[in-house]
């Protein structure tokens, strides 16, 4: 079941590195960078949506390149604190694939984007994948997590559907910028559960071998 959508082609985009969300997910974002404070500013007068996307690594005196994929969400809670700091919360609508950047003369970044090869983020997933198949991805993960020292509510975790439960554990693993984005590039709901494995498995690898010289 596809739910009746249509997303702008050129939004404003918001470059975080090391980050990356999904359809069906919400995030919390702190914005104080006066720059983003005129984007969410024009963005809560027409629209409320934004692009969150990933930078690729700057190289020495290059310009901050995107990559291709991110996620368009929408605003959907906002406020301002004493300080002048805009605390939203963003709901994941659909990923986008950018067109082109466009020279917008703002302080902010714009891109003319395409949804057409995601539209499948607009419909009700129903693939076959059941919470026991992630049983190994919680263990190692868990693993994983505990050395890194990130914290996370599992339990929580597992009253959530499985769609929203392994793309959360997408956006919250201590993987790398590159990995990240491997993730969020998956087709499907079934391939990021198997990326999400493999990733986990060069980890598992390589602490296994860097216990075993130590």
């Amino acid at each position: 079941m596809t739910k009746k959508v249509k997303f702008p082609n050129k939004i404003s985009v918001f470059p975080l590195s090391n980050f990356i969300f999904f359809p069906n997910t919400n995030i919390p974002l702190n914005i104080f960078e006066k720059r983003y404070l005129e984007m969410v500013n024009d963005s809560m007068k027409s629209s409320r949506l934004i692009g969150m996307i990933q930078p690729k690594k700057k190289l020495k005196n290059s310009y901050n390149q995107l990559y291709d994929i991110g996620c368009l969400g929408k605003i959907t809670s906002f406020s301002e604190t004493e300080d002048g700091r805009y605390l939203i919360i963003l709901n994941g609508l659909s990923r986008f694939k950018v067109i082109k950047e466009i020279n917008n003369g703002k302080p902010y970044r714009e891109c003319e984007v395409s949804f057409n090869d995601f539209q499948d983020d607009v419909k009700i997933n129903d693939e076959e994948i059941k919470f026991s198949d992630l049983k190994f991805i919680f263990k190692d993960l868990k693993n994983l997590f505990e050395k890194r020292g990130y914290s996370i509510n599992w339990d929580e975790l597992k009253k959530q559907s499985l769609e929203q439960t392994i793309n959360t554990l997408a956006m919250a693993s201590p993987f790398s910028l590159e990995e990240k984005q491997i993730l969020l590039e998956t087709k499907n709901l079934r391939t990021r559960k198997e990326e999400l494995e493999k990733i986990l498995k060069t980890y598992i690898f390589d602490n296994f071998h860097n216990s075993t010289l130590q």
